[in-house]
């Protein structure tokens, strides 16, 4: 009988650092770490100790769940970027999953709504693209399901990448539904010499 496949999921999208492993249909371990900063230096490690907590090895992993926001940019970025990479090495599927499709499959009824800066929320209506608007104006379009729970997403986010695993699909890819806040320099660069 062939073992249960094993799926690695994990998000930086927002304030925390989040893990969970998914065998077959069952979440066997997972762990949230509440972090503003440092998700860049902390997720590896936490990827290895959710892994040893159940006696797994990379080499385990039938496929990778990552985050793809909407969220943070930087966030974003890490797990992205460390998911693509892992799946590269290991030969295996990564695949990303929105905030909105972890979101939908813990409350399915209720409009997926991704918390941002400056009382502003995400959301994906049906039949239209996410947008970012108003918590005022979100609250009228109905029952929101908010990201507040990391552990219960990044366990959907290995639900939802198990059901995908199968499934052709395109490397994962950030989400940004709004213009990064930074923007380039407008100085003049320095005047190359030469010499």
């Amino acid at each position: 009988m062939p073992s249960e496949p094993l799926i690695l999921a994990f998000d930086t999208s927002a304030a925390h650092c989040a893990a969970a492993l998914l065998r077959g249909d069952r979440i066997v371990a997972s762990c949230v770490e509440p972090m503003s900063r440092g998700q860049a230096e902390r997720l590896m490690p936490l990827l290895e100790e959710v892994l040893s907590s159940e006696q797994c090895s990379w080499r385990d992993l039938s496929a990778i769940g990552v985050g793809i926001g909407p969220g943070n940019f930087t966030g974003i970025r890490i797990s992205v970027s460390a998911a693509r990479g892992l799946a590269l090495g290991l030969g295996i599927p990564a695949i990303g999953v929105s905030g909105f499709d972890a979101l939908a499959v813990l409350d399915s009824d209720a409009l997926p709504a991704i918390r941002a800066p400056r009382d502003q929320v995400y959301v994906s209506q049906p039949d239209m693209e996410p947008a970012l608007i108003q918590l005022d104006q979100a609250k009228s379009l109905g029952t929101l399901m908010f990201n507040d729970n990391p552990k219960a997403q990044v366990c959907a986010i290995a639900r939802v990448a198990a059901q995908r695993r199968l499934t052709k699909t395109e490397a994962p890819a950030p989400l940004y539904i709004r213009p990064a806040d930074a923007a380039p320099s407008k100085d003049q660069p320095p005047m190359l010499l030469d010499g």
